[in-house]
């Protein structure tokens, strides 16, 4: 199954209905619904008085129509991968916190995932070593995988800690090393990435009482192999396994773009809904294609191993995960099983 809608406007939270009416495959379904009468009551009722008392109101029908989202998911787990333009912009980053805090807060048990490349170009720049990759992976030679550590675990992780302390959550920062949370074992193409890693196992023991607690655990993407080597892993790779091991009810992984096109050269084309073997076919017809496929591959594999949903979705626009979550126009790519 197939759906596509249009490329979503950076309004937030704009109020909509809440209806779960099925399209059919080719159904273009318009992110503006038509308001309904208890909307035009609303406007009509708020147009004679002032402008504070109207935006209050506005406010109150946005949370009274996410209640049913919140007593869907409450006491539900949800992975987020973090990265791209949403951890490079200070407003996007800002957005993506409180989005997390308020999730924790109307009950929900996020666990964030995050990378942290740009971070790590900068520190190898001022050691004097210029960044390599192949195919889109860095190339992790001994000295890398030492500035990596250093950077995703000991200052991009504790800055995320801090900010979402700071936003009234509170959350606990680990590594893949940590209880061994991940156990990695080295990429296939170990000869030339060096120090690139995969998962070979996760061992959620430890996640369980830090989010049965109500905090928000937050992983840097680094692990050990069976030696204690340590690896640099793909944060979607890593979100995709956490979500599977822990039993997550959604993955969502924000990237900087839209999420799948159905038409690669239209931005009107995102596809909103489609299903494993869409996608699949999606892969082998060629219109999913670098660097969206191990994306899809990991949200597939997240899928097969009982993750109920799995959306990319577009961390450029502001409090994309509340839009995904709390409505039903999301702002990106929804895969079901």
């Amino acid at each position: 199954m197939l759906l596509t809608k249009p490329h979503l406007s950076s309004s937030l939270l704009a109020p909509k209905p809440l209806s779960n009416s099925t399209s059919s495959p080719n159904h273009v379904k318009s992110i503006t619904a038509s308001p309904s009468s208890r909307r035009r009551l609303r406007i009509s009722a708020t147009s004679t008085i002032d402008s504070p008392a109207a935006t209050a109101l506005s406010r109150v029908d946005v949370l009274s129509e996410a209640l049913p989202f919140i007593q869907r998911f409450k006491g539900k787990t949800v992975v987020v991968k973090y990265g791209g333009a949403a951890m490079k912009s200070p407003e996007l980053q800002a957005s993506v916190i409180r989005d997390l805090v308020l999730l924790s807060c109307v009950g929900l048990r996020p666990i964030l995932v995050h990378g942290g490349g740009p971070e790590i170009n900068s520190w190898l720049l001022r050691v004097g070593v210029e960044p390599q990759f192949r195919n889109g992976l860095r190339v992790t030679d001994a000295l890398t995988m030492e500035v990596v550590e250093m950077v995703l675990v000991g200052k991009v992780n504790k800055n995320l800690v801090s900010l979402i302390n700071l936003a009234g959550g509170t959350a606990v920062g680990l590594c893949g090393k940590d209880a061994r949370l991940i156990t990695a074992r080295p990429s296939p193409n170990a000869a030339a990435l060096g120090f690139v890693g995969e998962v070979a196992r996760v061992d959620a023991t430890v996640l369980h009482p830090i989010i049965a607690s109500g905090h928000i655990p937050v992983v840097a993407t680094v692990a050990a192999d069976e030696t204690g080597q340590a690896y640099n892993i793909n944060a979607d790779t890593a979100a995709g396994e956490i979500a599977a091991a822990v039993g997550a009810e959604k993955l969502l992984l924000l990237t900087d773009v839209s999420g799948i096109l159905a038409d690669r050269n239209d931005p009107g084309s995102l596809v909103k809904e489609i299903d494993i073997a869409g996608v699949r076919q999606m892969v082998s017809d060629g219109q999913v294609a670098g660097g969206m496929i191990p994306k899809v591959e990991c949200c597939v594999r997240a899928l097969a191993q009982g993750v109920h949903t799995a959306s990319i979705i577009d961390g450029r626009v502001p409090h994309s995960l509340l839009l995904e979550i709390l409505t039903d126009e999301g702002t990106g790519t929804m895969i079901t099983g």
